[in-house]
């Protein structure tokens, strides 16, 4: 069935009476269509050849569909039900599993309201960050559980991504896209890719390819049940499937970026990495090559759509934009270490949250927390309470050990860092700042100070959050022979915006 005689399908879908129900809506993508009746949603794959897919032939269509509810099962089980059939009946009539010949399948998905989709969240500020610190977790868990896969991926992998992205781009130069500007875009991807070439195939040798969502961005996320949930995952390609976790992550990141939500992609960005060992760190040289490979993505998807659509104006205006961002991300600014030091209570993490968005590549400053960090020691989540033991010297020790480890990875990875931790010591705040000057990377220490009864009732205060400190612990601190302070003492006692505003102050430009 070609795409045109797939009309008939289309039309027979588009009324009520097809679902026995009394209306019918209908979501268009570039390969695909939903028709939302009663309490399911039915998914028909379009009849299109692309550069990545080919959905041509009704049992092509079958053997995707029946993929799609595989590999979605893995996320969203409670969503994806089963593969239906459009039949042919004798009366020449077609029919949602009729007895006829079948001429075309649809996914059979449980419906949910589509308020709940987290791009319709974005645009009407319903992304609070505990549900952004939510969906970190739950990719974090697939990503951990996902299957390996050691011949995928790597500079190969990559190769493909950027020669799909040129191929597709092009089949809008002109109408949609400046020539010149799909040229200059892929002179400049395939350069960082060539500079990314072999830590890609070391991340794939050490096993961070693996059978990912493929497609996550925050259309394909939806809250359901209290929960994120994600759905559509790619079933039509295992090259674009299976693939670094990094780059799947990425297309999130970049969709925020796009949508202007930066601050919460830094939160994800930092509660997702907040479990990482130090050496995959190094990754993060990868990461403005992913985000811009996204980008590219969407400028050639958005393309697409708004030509079949019909979207005009405003979908080739969003394509554009997405190019735009794609060369842009592949310029990121250089790495930078701040430390926030003090005394518990002085609001050393609140300022680091607010500061990191603001420092180096997206997403922003990669945050090393120390009482993320000792929480990641013992293998268990932020607001997870340690006994006493577990603060230690020797375990501190090693906490500003793991900061430190991390720090230095993650500046040779040309990310900036705020580490974030008490740094009492002179010691340990000269080690800190050798890290910058080995790495090469612009140094800025702040030591945050504020009167003792505010820091009690900030500790007193605290619900939820990774540090374990109490009243009894800030006055404790009271008796540390902190010794010479060379960094920037900044005023904390007053509100987070004035403190934030003096840090910026305190920033050397670089």
């Amino acid at each position: 069935m070609s795409a045109s005689d797939q009309a008939e399908v289309i039309a027979f879908l588009s009324r009520p009476q097809a679902f026995a129900e009394s209306e019918v809506q209908r979501i268009e993508t570039h390969i695909s269509i939903i028709f939302l009746a009663g309490g399911k949603a039915y998914k028909l794959k379009r009849a299109v050849v692309l550069p990545y897919l080919d959905f041509s032939t009704p049992d092509r269509r079958r053997r995707y569909c029946e993929a799609e509810i595989a590999v979605n099962r893995r996320t969203a089980p409670e969503l994806y039900e089963r593969v239906a059939l459009i039949t042919k009946e004798n009366t020449g009539a077609l029919a949602l599993d009729g007895l006829g010949e079948p001429v075309d399948y649809l996914v059979v998905m449980k419906r949910f309201d589509q308020s709940g989709l987290f791009d319709h969240l974005a645009e009407t500020d319903g992304l609070s960050d505990q549900l952004m610190s939510a969906l970190a977790d739950v990719i974090a868990r697939f990503h951990d559980g996902a299957a390996r896969h050691y011949d995928k991926g790597g500079c190969k992998g990559m190769e493909k991504v950027v020669s799909i992205n040129l191929e597709s781009l092009q089949r809008h130069a002109g109408a949609v896209f400046d020539p010149a500007a799909i040229q200059g875009y892929g002179a400049r991807i395939d350069g960082a890719l060539k500079q990314c070439c072999e830590l890609l195939d070391a991340r794939r040798k050490a096993g961070f390819v693996r059978h990912c969502h493929g497609d996550l961005h925050l259309r394909n996320i939806c809250l359901y049940n209290g929960k994120p949930l994600l759905f559509d995952a790619i079933e039509f390609s295992d090259d674009i499937a299976c693939i670094d976790t990094l780059y799947d992550l990425a297309f999130l990141l970049m969709d925020m970026e796009h949508r202007r939500l930066r601050r919460l992609a830094n939160l994800v960005f930092n509660r997702y990495w907040g479990r990482e060992e130090a050496p995959s760190l190094a990754g993060l040289a990868a990461l403005p090559l992913f985000l811009s490979c996204r980008a590219a993505v969407r400028a050639h998807v958005g393309a697409e759509t708004a030509v079949q659509s019909g979207r005009g104006s405003t979908g080739i205006a969003e394509s554009r934009a997405y190019l735009e961002l794609a060369a842009s991300l592949l310029s990121p600014p250089p790495a930078r270490l701040v430390a926030i030091g003090g005394l518990s209570g002085t609001g050393k993490s609140t300022l680091a949250k607010a500061l990191a968005p603001e420092l180096g590549p997206v997403p922003g400053a990669l945050i090393l927390r120390s009482d993320v960090v000792r929480k990641a020691l013992f293998g268990i989540s932020e607001e997870s309470r340690l006994p006493a033991e577990g603060y230690g010297d020797a375990v501190t020790a090693r906490v500003y050990e793991t900061i430190a480890a991390k720090a230095r990875i993650a500046l040779r990875a040309g990310h900036s860092v705020i580490a974030d931790a008490v740094y009492a010591k002179s010691e340990e705040r000269a080690a800190l700042e050798g890290i910058a000057m080995r790495s090469g990377a612009p140094f800025s220490g702040f030591w945050l100070e504020a009167p003792i009864d505010l820091l009690e009732r900030r500790v007193a205060a605290r619900l939820r959050d990774a540090s374990d400190a109490t009243v009894d612990v800030v006055r404790r601190q009271q008796e540390y022979s902190i010794g010479d302070i060379a960094w920037r003492r900044i005023d904390a006692g007053q509100d987070v915006s004035r403190t934030l505003s003096a840090v910026r102050d305190a920033l050397e430009p670089f």
